[in-house]
């Protein structure tokens, strides 16, 4: 822990402490709101855009230069909500996602009198009974918990098999925190929820409660305890996977005590050669773990970052080609290390019905089916039910007949500037729609995210698709029958349509007899309906510009009419600038 941090110290919050914390988050955000409303809805409806898009990546930028001074100031959810947002690439800008990806889940550690009180408080004894020493120093400390190591007690080393554990004890005061904290960012998805520009891309008041839901699940040490047992059942048969043993006469809802498995991070490549093992043979082995865990059984750790991971060497084993006593070089079977995973308070789920919804795409793209493909992201809920989805249709038609058929490899030999010339043609339609990742696709991409920085560090020539490929082409496999019965389904729709089809065309030729069809335009209705607007302000400005010059002319003989009617004019010139909101 860094000597600065230690020198300083938090204490619990008290109800002063939160209310000027709620009061400082909701100024932040207000502030920007409005700085965001004067720049992006205001200037653009008085002809001033270009000065708007000069701005915005500068804007960008200090917005999120100065939300990342706030994290730190203020730690608890802040932090998590700088980290919750520089992994959103589907609804924040670069210039924010960027700038807040090195924010770190690090903060002062709590004096360890307060993480005394709160242990001996939820364990029900001193903490001299509960283990046979504890170090005051703690091994981390993060925005809601702080670890600390330490050893069990004879009899219960004796019970358990254990000896050193790590003790995690959340921080005093964090659930009014995460309260105080989740109470200002629900009013601020409120605000966010009543602005179109917003709210026509993303639901706020969804993407806060998944927020909260995933934050309250990480203060819940009794649901990570469970979930750390699951995981290490799902890899109890598995060579290369490591989990530590949950103590639970020594874990409560606020304290968890695991065993201490501390061995190499992952990404310490120094110490891996000083243990004879090669950084670039983990990171192949640690991408198979990972996509074991995303497209295997789908209950996935959705927070594989370095500190998570340690490379555990194995006493007697050698690495694959190393010479052991004999002068046998090691088999490529046969482990020298395995993987220790800790830290399971954010665990991720693959469920069945997103599950269909994956199935679905994988059909579509195998008949490079355009529409198919938007109607299976229309079904996993990556685009609001407000989508407007033809371009995006024609976008993927175009998609499928330049890259279609391509495998991995061969897409990885595609000239990258083909890729941006599609991303050109066809960026401003995606980033036209209103889509959002739901909560299952924000961990699964946070999970791949963080393994592909980890193997990158491991080795700087691993390429992620090497290791995706073999289960991408699994899953086709696993999933061809349904293609058939999928088929049929579609086969017997198509003859329940033939079926009824001369019904309904002697129905339309009866109608268009009696002369009731009616045909809408929905294109057509919107222009008009601009124009409609457009006619209205310009009534308006003018009224403005009449009412403003008649109060002038008129002031002069008679000062109180005159001020009347210059005062006046604000009405339809407020009516000009405001009236013009987009119909949907």
């Amino acid at each position: 822990m860094p000597s600065a941090l230690q020198g300083r110290q938090v204490s619990a919050p008290g109800a002063g402490n939160t209310r000027a914390r709620y009061r400082r988050i909701l100024r932040f955000a207000g502030w920007n709101l409005a700085v965001t409303w004067w720049f992006e809805l205001f200037l653009p409806r008085i002809g001033l855009a270009k000065v708007a898009e000069r701005s915005r990546s500068r804007r960008m930028q200090r917005f999120a230069q100065r939300f990342h001074v706030l994290a730190v100031d203020l730690g608890g959810l802040m932090i998590k909500v700088g980290q919750f947002m520089s992994s959103r690439l589907d609804v924040l800008p670069p210039e924010i996602t960027r700038e807040l990806e090195g924010l770190q889940d690090e903060v002062p550690p709590v004096p360890f009198a307060q993480i005394r009180a709160l242990a001996e408080a939820e364990l029900g004894m001193p903490l001299e009974r509960a283990f046979a020493s504890i170090d005051e120093v703690p091994v981390a400390a993060a925005s809601l918990g702080q670890a600390h190591r330490a050893r069990l007690a004879p009899l219960d080393a004796e019970d358990t098999g254990l000896d050193a554990v790590v003790m995690k004890v959340q921080r005093p005061g964090i659930e009014a925190i995460v309260e105080t904290d989740l109470a200002a960012l629900r009013k601020v998805g409120g605000w966010l929820s009543r602005v179109r520009l917003v709210s026509d891309r993303v639901d706020a008041r969804a993407l806060v409660e998944e927020f909260a839901e995933t934050s309250l699940q990480e203060i819940e040490y009794l649901h990570e305890a469970a979930s750390s047992e699951r995981f290490a059942a799902t890899f109890a048969d598995d060579p290369r996977v490591s989990v530590p043993t949950v103590v639970w006469e020594r874990t409560t809802r606020r304290v968890l005590t695991l065993e201490d498995v501390t061995a190499i991070k992952i990404t310490d490549a120094a110490g891996l050669r000083a243990a004879g093992i090669d950084p670039t043979h983990v990171a192949p082995v640690f991408a198979a773990v990972m996509f074991d865990q995303l497209f295997g059984n789908g209950f996935f750790h959705a927070d594989p970052h370095p500190g998570n991971i340690f490379v555990t060497p194995l006493a007697g084993s050698r690495e694959p080609g190393e010479l052991g006593e004999s002068g046998e070089p090691g088999q490529p079977g046969e482990p020298a290390w395995k993987l220790t995973f800790i830290d399971f308070g954010m665990m991720g789920e693959v469920p069945v019905g997103t599950r269909s919804g994956l199935r679905k795409l994988l059909i579509a793209a195998a008949s490079r089916d355009g529409k198919g493909l938007v109607d299976a992201i229309q079904d996993l809920g990556v685009l609001l039910p407000s989508a407007e989805t033809t371009e995006l249709e024609r976008a993927m038609t175009q998609l499928f007949a330049r890259f279609g058929g391509m495998g991995f490899a061969e897409l990885r030999e595609v000239d990258p500037r083909e890729f941006r010339d599609f991303a050109v043609q066809f960026g401003d339609v995606v980033r036209s729609l209103p889509f959002q990742l739901p909560e299952n696709f924000l961990l699964i991409i946070r999970a791949m995210s963080l393994t592909s920085g980890v193997c990158s560090a491991l080795d700087p020539e691993f390429n992620l698709w090497d290791s995706i490929e073999p289960y991408a082409q699994q899953l086709i496999r696993d999933e061809r029958g349904n293609v058939v019965q999928d088929l049929a389904k579609q086969a017997l729709e198509i003859a329940g349509v033939a079926v009824r089809l001369p019904k309904r065309l002697d129905a339309l030729v009866g109608r268009f007899d009696d002369g009731t069809v009616a045909v809408t335009s929905p294109a057509l209705e919107k222009r008009v309906a601009r124009l409609d607007r457009t006619a209205r302000r310009v009534v308006s400005a003018v009224l403005f510009g009449g009412l403003l010059i008649a109060g002038a002319v008129v002031r002069a003989d008679d000062v109180v009419l005159g001020t009347v009617l210059m005062v006046a004019s604000v009405v339809p010139l407020l009516h000009a600038l405001f009236s013009g909101r987009r119909v949907r």
